[in-house]
């Protein structure tokens, strides 16, 4: 949960569908980076963002202390594939290794049975297979970001965006008074 408006949003619509959702914000950002990392994903003001929104919206808030982590398996990576003259994809690594890695074993201490993202990506579910299709929004679709989860992740995997467009998740938002 970053704290804004597509983290924020999948967490209501997910209560409204009756789940009992927990807010989870990983923080990725090494503490000898944390003056660089302010507006970045999962950064302090996005851990502050995301505990304000997790309190509006009546759910428990955690943080997980994902850096050291981050740094070895997504910085490095990037480095490394970048200096190998390839264009890597930093959000690629981190979802398939700490989000629907590393998170899973925290989201099941928390009694979690699925991970849920704002991804603008549909993952639909059929028995124990699961498949990952394109967001209906194809200026928004991020279902590339996701493509290297395996059917473990997948079928564990919640993207209740995926079936909308980005101005209809701005209209919940501000129906729901959320400072995103």
């Amino acid at each position: 949960m970053s704290g804004g408006v597509d983290s924020s949003v999948t967490g209501h619509l997910l209560r409204e569908q009756g789940y009992d959702v927990v807010g989870v914000t990983m923080k990725v950002w090494p503490q000898d980076c944390i003056s660089r990392a302010e507006d970045k994903c999962c950064g302090p003001q996005a851990v502050a963002d995301a505990r304000n929104v997790a309190h509006s919206l009546g759910i428990p808030h955690y943080v997980v202390d994902e850096a050291d982590q981050f740094e070895r398996t997504v910085i490095d990576y990037f480095t490394s594939e970048y200096q190998a003259g390839r264009t890597p994809n930093p959000c690629v690594m981190c979802n398939e290794k700490l989000k629907f890695g590393n998170l899973w074993g925290k989201a099941e201490a928390l009694g979690c049975d699925y991970i849920a993202t704002g991804h603008y990506a549909v993952i639909e579910h059929h028995g124990d297979h699961a498949v990952l299709r394109k967001g209906v929004d194809p200026r928004k679709d991020q279902s590339y970001f996701l493509f290297s989860l395996r059917q473990p992740q997948l079928r564990r995997a919640l993207t209740p965006l995926g079936t909308m467009t980005k101005p209809e998740i701005r209209k919940i938002a501000h129906s729901l008074g959320l400072k995103v």
